[in-house]
């Protein structure tokens, strides 16, 4: 199995070239919009699911809550995160166990709704027909949407609790400071794997494809986790200096900045996909010459030997 990082043969000037004209070609910024409404249908039925499982424990003032706002916050726009909070604060004060289910089901069916779209823009992208029957295609979107969230908390478990766990081991186990300070070293490279593979599983699970290869970091995996960090912090940044959509539109204006960095979010997965495709076809093109390349060499000989 060749590696996808030879790009196929291509030099990353004609990757680049060959990706944005496939992005412009798929409506790759049309089908973000179509994901970033999926996004925002999936979020807070998830809220109303985590906050009601979490119970009291994120409650008003607690270490729990406060780490995960922290660190969302560090990532989501201020006035998108202030909406996030805001809607959390309601939910736990009218938490239940019917929310808890009601979320649940909410959350998986919105988010599933989000997977199928994605896998219907790689179908376009690596140029196959949808093929699977309907419940087939659920299941996939089901089972893609479980995998990945699992894959996503427990990255958020690393960055909220990695330190702490790593003090709980090296008391109890008696694995000395140098085991914590090696753990907070490696949780970071551990949290860019997990998302690495969460990138790869949409990859190879997605899209209708013959003969899928699975890599564990692929090319597509690399920029669109790198799109979607330079994206969020780029848009935070734009937001610290030219924040004008709450005096526009008022209460909207989170809303607003909440889809707007869900675009970003589901542009950064499509354009990934869309390198891993164009490196995909450049690679069978680059087969195909070699094949015709040794056929011809083996008619030569054939010539030469009459």
């Amino acid at each position: 199995m060749a590696s996808m990082w030879n790009l196929g043969g291509l030099t990353p000037l004609q990757l680049v070239k060959r990706v944005g004209q496939e992005v412009s070609n798929d409506d790759i910024s049309g089908r973000a919009a179509q994901l970033a409404y999926y996004f925002l249908l999936a979020l807070f039925p998830l809220l109303i699911f985590l906050i009601s499982l979490l119970g009291f424990m994120a409650g008003a003032g607690s270490d729990l809550r406060q780490a995960l706002m922290e660190n969302l916050s560090r990532v989501m726009p201020g006035s998108a995160s202030d909406l996030v909070q805001k809607t959390i604060d309601d939910v736990v004060r009218a938490s239940g166990g019917g929310k808890l289910l009601f979320g649940l089901l909410a959350a998986l069916w919105a988010a599933s709704n989000g997977m199928g779209a994605i896998t219907e823009t790689l179908n376009v992208a690596y140029g196959v027909g949808e093929t699977r029957p309907w419940w087939k295609r659920r299941a996939v979107a089901v089972g893609l949407t479980i995998g990945v969230s699992l894959l996503v908390i427990l990255s958020l478990v690393l960055v909220l609790y990695g330190g702490k766990l790593a003090e709980f081991l090296s008391a109890h186990v008696g694995l000395g400071s140098t085991f914590v300070i090696a753990w907070k070293i490696a949780q970071w490279p551990s949290v860019l794997i997990l998302m690495f593979i969460a990138f790869g599983l949409i990859y190879y699970f997605a899209p209708n494809l013959k003969k899928p290869e699975w890599h564990w970091i692929t090319p597509g995996a690399a920029v669109g986790l790198v799109l979607w960090l330079l994206g969020s912090f780029a848009f935070r940044l734009y937001l610290h200096y030219f924040n004008s959509y709450s005096a526009t539109y008022g209460s909207l204006g989170a809303v607003i900045i909440l889809m707007l960095w869900f675009y970003i979010s589901g542009f950064a997965v499509l354009a990934g996909g869309e390198v891993n495709s164009e490196i995909g076809k450049a690679t069978e093109e680059s087969d195909k010459r070699e094949q015709q390349q040794r056929r011809v060499e083996q008619e030569l000989q054939q010539l030469k030997a009459a």
